[in-house]
């Protein structure tokens, strides 16, 4: 696997689709970081470590809607291993009009857009969720 992060996303995305409870997938920092944010801004309910026999897993439980409807109805990787992309806290713009979000992985950690611009940092766009 080249890319851990993409396949976290889509990991979520064909979960979010078949309407999984919960999904799993093998931990690292980033990917922490990533359920943290994602929890913080509402579109999933919780995330923890599981130990599966010798490795330890990331464990995301998914959020619906009262009537089932999917609270997570895209969620897309902006920046890949072959070109990153990179943006300044002033250059990063709301994601329709506010109603999604920008993951950044910034030198304090990784946070949403709107967290960004609040602190005034820049990073890698890792992805694009609404």
């Amino acid at each position: 696997m080249t890319d851990p992060i993409a396949d976290m996303l889509t990991r979520i995305r064909n979960a979010v689709r078949v309407e999984r409870a919960h999904v799993e997938m093998p931990l690292s920092k980033v990917k922490r970081g990533l359920a943290d944010v994602l929890k913080r801004e509402g579109y999933i309910w919780d995330w923890a470590e599981v130990q599966n026999e010798s490795l330890t897993q990331l464990r995301i439980d998914l959020k619906y809607g009262p009537n089932g409807e999917q609270v997570i109805r895209s969620i897309r990787r902006v920046s890949k291993p072959g070109r990153r992309i990179y943006s300044k806290a002033k250059d990063l713009k709301p994601i329709l009009n506010g109603l999604g979000i920008s993951v950044i992985s910034t030198s304090r950690g990784v946070v949403s857009d709107r967290e960004a611009r609040q602190r005034n940092l820049g990073g890698e766009v890792l992805c694009e969720v609404c």
